[in-house]
């Protein structure tokens, strides 16, 4: 008797027919039994799924089906991150509007995740770009603007002076913006931001609950966050170099006890006194306007080079009036972190002894590491930033750098300038407010009405969503909503009179905050169903990218306490995920045509093995040039289709 070969391909259709038709997978609303809540970070609709969402979501669905099959009742449910740049550029690019790119693309990828069998809830499917989703986030943004958690006030940011668009500092490259190429300018604007900062400790702290999270992941987010306990050390500037007005300089740093290693004093372009000098110096206003154009994440002023401009002003140590210090101004100092100052100790900072060098600067031991001799002790080309024994420290010599740095906080408090203590201790974080306005169209409106005579005016409730406009154009760059002939023109809901509204739309990370939260009751009336939020969170299982350990997962930390503090959970519950799972990433060699443009793998085929083996482009005939691995993107379009596989040796093999 001849064996039917298994038809992979027709079973699973049927079966995945059987499935949807039952609603196998739908989430039972019986609170009796224990529960269960799976979910993967949820996909932006771009285009097609890769192998990459392939790997994520059949983790995902492993825990699924096991949770479902040891009688658990499991929430697995899937959406759509939608918002964002890349459907703008791709309306602008194809003439089409961003909403048809995007539900074109949701439903290409919801028919490749079907197509892979996932056990997955589409009963409670949402859309970010939804106004039934983004009405109850205009909703919760009101709420924390009335918990005084949402605010607006004056920032400097990246602008893009040819897209008219302000720019993240990862989105600044040698100056640049990465799209136009064109120099970024440094602009002051109005912003709209949350107070993430009044919950610095708690986010903290609560890492330490996180047991079933990557050490890495709580490591990272404990150094975004950045506690660090110091001082606040007032210097006073030499008044026979100081700008008129000008009479001391207060720098935030940890390590006081380094204070006798000073040889220079840094500050950043954008400080009061660094504007000051600049005014009867052009050299150093050019300098200065040079760094503004520089990006402002921690990354880009790692990487570059340090440098600076000696502005003339001396500041006069602490501990002798004798001795005084050059103030220049750095590229590597930003204002908005701690006082946008600092003291260079070059013997024990790397950074400090790298501006140092370049400038010839006294680099003076000050920390004798263990082991070693203090005679003849110097520093080569490697800070000592550990602890040990002081040296060239007068008062402090021979002490350890714990019982320095009391030492010297105490001296400092008691120690008099200008009437006032010349120290104090302080607890300083890294961690700075989340700037949320986005200056584009395709992201959830910003609810509020700006009103000459009545200020920033929250809209009514009643008048939610603050919907899209549909025919916006997308013929030129810069914000579309700025430009619409209506949109923006509305009544003031206090006082009746001309008044328009919020242009800026929030940055599509706030839509990822919460959707947890909306995926346990996806059509309530409310925001947030507080009795399914506290029978189905936290999440049980989350699965994602270590790329999001900290934007995301740090974000959604804090919007989940914000919201249950304005009144939609108990603070019983502050955490949404209990166990986090980075599934790394999946890779594939990257393919470029002769003239260098990226090449998709079913684009070229290869030919001769070992060292003869080669690419041929199969459009042209002529050679691909084969690069480096690297993880599954898009823009590199070293992509491999699930479909593919589906389509020869089935979804079970695909996952």
């Amino acid at each position: 008797m001849a064996t039917e070969r298994y038809n992979a391909s027709a079973r699973e259709k049927h079966w995945q027919k059987v499935w949807e038709e039952g609603e196998i997978f739908r989430a039972s609303d019986d609170r009796a039994r224990p529960k269960c809540y799976v979910l993967e970070m949820f996909p932006y609709p771009s285009g097609r799924i890769h192998m990459g969402h392939v790997r994520n979501y059949a983790m995902g669905d492993v825990v699924a089906r096991f949770k479902r099959a040891k009688g658990f009742n499991v929430l697995h449910p899937m959406g759509w991150d939608a918002f964002g740049m890349p459907a703008e550029n791709a309306a602008i690019e194809r003439k089409t509007h961003p909403s048809t790119w995007t539900y074109a693309n949701i439903e290409t990828m919801k028919g490749q995740l079907k197509s892979m069998g996932l056990s997955l809830d589409w009963s409670r499917e949402i859309a970010t770009c939804s106004p039934d989703y983004y009405t109850h986030q205009q909703r919760l943004f009101l709420d924390l603007y009335k918990k005084g958690l949402a605010y607006r006030k004056s920032s400097k940011v990246n602008w893009d002076p040819v897209d008219h668009t302000v720019l993240a500092n990862e989105q600044v490259i040698d100056g640049r913006g990465w799209r136009s190429g064109a120099l970024v300018e440094q602009r002051e604007l109005t912003q709209w931001f949350f107070k993430i900062t009044a919950y610095s400790d708690e986010l903290l702290e609560a890492l330490g609950t996180l047991d079933k999270w990557p050490e890495k992941v709580r490591l990272m987010q404990a150094n975004w966050i950045g506690r660090s306990e110091g001082m606040l050390v007032r210097w006073a500037l030499d008044a026979k170099t100081a700008p008129k007005g000008h009479k001391e300089l207060e720098i935030y740093t940890t390590r006081p006890d380094t204070l006798f290693g000073a040889s220079f004093m840094a500050i950043a372009p954008d400080h009061p006194l660094a504007k000051a000098a600049a005014e009867a110096n052009p050299e150093l206003a050019a300098f200065s306007e040079e760094c503004r154009r520089m990006g402002t994440s921690v990354a880009d002023l790692e990487s570059a080079e340090k440098r600076g401009f000696d502005t003339g002003i001396r500041a006069v140590h602490p501990f002798d009036k004798d001795w005084t210090v050059p103030v220049y101004v750095a590229n590597f100092i930003l204002m908005d972190y701690g006082t946008g100052a600092i003291f260079g100790c070059p013997s024990g900072d790397q950074r400090d002894l790298d501006f140092a060098r370049r400038y010839g600067l006294p680099v003076v031991p000050v920390i004798l590491p263990p082991g070693a001799e203090a005679e003849g002790f110097a520093v080569g080309d490697t800070a000592v930033d550990g602890d040990g024994t002081m040296i060239n420290s007068r008062f402090l010599d021979g002490l350890s750098t714990d019982d320095a740095f009391e030492e010297a906080a105490k001296r400092l408090e008691g120690s008099r300038l200008g009437g006032k203590p010349a120290g104090a201790r302080k607890v300083n974080y890294r961690l700075r407010d989340w700037g949320i306005s986005r200056q584009r169209y395709w992201g959830c409106p910003i609810p509020i009405i700006h009103c000459e005579a009545c200020g920033i005016v929250p809209v009514p409730a009643e008048d939610l969503p603050v919907r899209l406009p549909d025919d916006a154009t997308f013929d030129k760059p810069g914000n579309p909503l700025d430009r619409h002939p209506t949109w923006k023109h509305v009544d003031c809901p206090k006082c009746g009179k001309p008044a328009r509204r919020e242009t800026d739309t929030m940055d599509t990370f706030v839509d990822s905050s919460w959707y947890y939260v909306r995926f346990t009751a996806p059509h309530a009336a409310t925001p947030v169903d507080v009795d399914a939020a506290n029978y189905w969170l936290p999440v049980d299982q989350y699965i994602g990218g270590i790329e999001h350990a900290i934007l995301h997962l740090l974000y959604s930390r804090f919007f989940y306490r914000a919201i249950s503090d304005a009144g939609y959970g108990t603070k019983n519950l502050r955490e949404p995920f209990a166990a986090l799972f980075t599934q790394g990433m999946v890779t594939h060699e990257t393919y470029k045509s002769e003239g260098g443009a990226w090449l998709l793998p079913s684009e070229i085929r290869f030919e001769g093995d070992g060292e003869a083996r080669h690419a041929v482009e199969i459009a042209t005939g002529k050679p691909a040039v084969i690069g480096s691995i690297e993880k599954m993107s898009k823009s590199k379009k070293n992509l491999v289709d699930p479909d593919d596989i589906i389509e020869g040796w089935g979804a079970d093999c695909a996952r």
